[in-house]
């Protein structure tokens, strides 16, 4: 393959194969047509039902003779049943809801590696961030997440909420961050091990490692939250902690690298260059510490400590743990990424790496912060103060939740239900917010509640008997 040929994207091949075929063809031939006969079917399935989603393609015919049609007017209205098979695929898939721009980039890395272009890392990149100019969170994004997390008390000392929920934030990140570096930890393993020492049964002596330099990590992070900062000393010292006795060279613990590194699944070849490290490593940083609003300091650390690849290993680990600096030192609920697949976070890191584009991670970032919010209940249980939000759509939420129990559905089986509810019944700003809540109250029903969605003790039950071995 040429490594400066273009990249089509599976969407545009899917369009360009349509303007030829004025009788329309079945997926299954299309996906041939298109030249994506090398991605798997469920990937195709989505990327084409998505376009019949925004109105750029058409169909006609029932489910198995169904055939698609380039739309003469773009925009049109798509079949609700259509939007439900999206919705389904979507729930059955993991992941979190996206972003036009987010599956965009998803649909380039659907494609094999060797048709993704080979890339290096782009200074430029870099360069063209403004701290507090430069804004990769839309102001929307911040605000929510800000809704979510941020104290109602500002003037509470450096790291209070932290000490707070101390021994929850060892056992959720530790368990979470090593998760998505492949560890088989269970949760209640993980917990085990920080809070009695008890390494589990049949695990690498790595793994068990692995967690356990976590929790020196955030312990250091906490009881330093006066001290910390986006700074080379702070990094260095969390890299430190996070690789000890896990190098095959000690001496690269805290250390910026000098050999090459490769990444295993991607078309992109991380600098080698020590001035260009040490530079970058720096200007990152240096970026780092001028942004003002915590949730884009955490997200812009988050995106470049990996695509430079500082260290010889434990990056991501690091940028998890670093995300949270801005987090403790004020007060708001840490991110945790708990409940986020790992093919969810690799994926937006892949974005990056190889498109320099930052919309899937963004949005996989936002869903992860959630997700801990949903997790240390911080709307509610933390500041005591009633949610303006949660007031407004009460009714609502109850309904929904009710309808879930009463069909039998977990968290994630639930998500069709209320992707429906959703675009039925609410504007579009208010999405995020009431899925959150309506997650919440169906991770927090147990038997002291359930009355208040006016269900049953045999509906609660069976509810709780086939939701519960799913439940950590």
């Amino acid at each position: 393959m040429d490594p400066e040929a273009p990249i089509l994207a599976p969407r545009q091949s899917i369009l360009t194969a349509l303007r030829g075929l004025p009788e329309g063809a079945r997926s299954r031939d299309l996906q041939q047509l298109a030249g994506l006969k090398e991605m798997g079917v469920q990937a195709f399935r989505r990327i084409l039902l998505r376009l019949v989603v925004e109105g750029t393609v058409k169909i006609a015919g029932l489910t198995k003779d169904r055939r698609y049609f380039l739309a003469e007017a773009p925009g049109a209205p798509s079949q609700p049943e259509v939007r439900a098979e999206v919705a389904v695929i979507e729930a059955l898939d993991g992941y979190p809801a996206l972003s036009p721009e987010a599956q965009a980039c998803r649909e380039v890395l659907a494609l094999p590696l060797i048709k993704r272009k080979p890339v290096t890392y782009q200074r430029a990149f870099l360069d063209a961030y403004v701290p507090n100019g430069t804004f990769y969170l839309p102001k929307a994004s911040r605000d929510h997440l800000a809704s979510l997390g941020r104290p109602m008390d500002l003037e509470r000392p450096v790291g209070t909420y932290a000490r707070q929920i101390f021994q929850r934030l060892l056992i959720d990140l530790s368990w979470n961050s090593s998760r998505l570096e492949g560890n088989t930890y269970s949760l209640l393993d993980t917990e085990k091990l920080i809070e009695l020492g008890k390494s589990a049964e049949g695990k690498d002596s790595r793994e068990t490692t692995m967690i356990l330099n976590h929790k020196a990590a955030i312990e250091y992070l906490v009881a330093s939250a006066e001290e910390i900062a986006p700074d080379p000393v702070t990094i260095r010292n969390l890299h430190a902690l996070l690789v000890e006795n896990l190098l095959g060279d000690p001496l690269g613990a805290g250390v910026l690298r000098t050999a090459p590194v490769g990444i295993h699944g991607t078309t992109y070849l991380p600098t080698a260059v020590p001035q260009i490290l040490d530079e970058s490593f720096r200007q990152i940083l240096h970026a780092a510490s001028d942004i003002l609003d915590p949730f884009e300091q955490a997200f812009f650390m988050l995106v470049h400590i990996p695509y430079l690849q500082p260290f010889i290993d434990g990056n991501k680990r690091t940028a998890r743990l670093a995300a949270n600096i801005p987090f403790i030192r004020l007060n708001c609920i840490p991110i945790t990424f708990m409940d986020l697949p790992s093919a969810a976070f690799t994926d937006g890191l892949l974005a990056i790496y190889e498109q320099n584009r930052i919309e899937l991670f963004r949005d996989v970032f936002v869903y992860a912060y959630e997700r801990s919010c949903i997790r240390f209940n911080s709307v509610r249980g933390i500041f005591g103060e009633p949610d303006p939000f949660r007031v407004r759509y009460r009714n609502q939420v109850k309904a929904v939740v009710r309808e879930a129990v009463l069909a039998g559905e977990s968290i994630p089986e639930a998500k069709p239900r209320v992707r429906a509810f959703l675009e039925a019944e609410l504007p579009r700003e208010d999405w995020s917010r009431f899925t959150s809540a309506v997650e919440t109250e169906l991770a927090s029903l147990h038997d002291g509640n359930y009355a208040r969605f006016q269900l049953r003790p045999s509906e609660f039950q069976a509810w709780l008997d086939r939701t519960q071995p799913r439940k950590q």
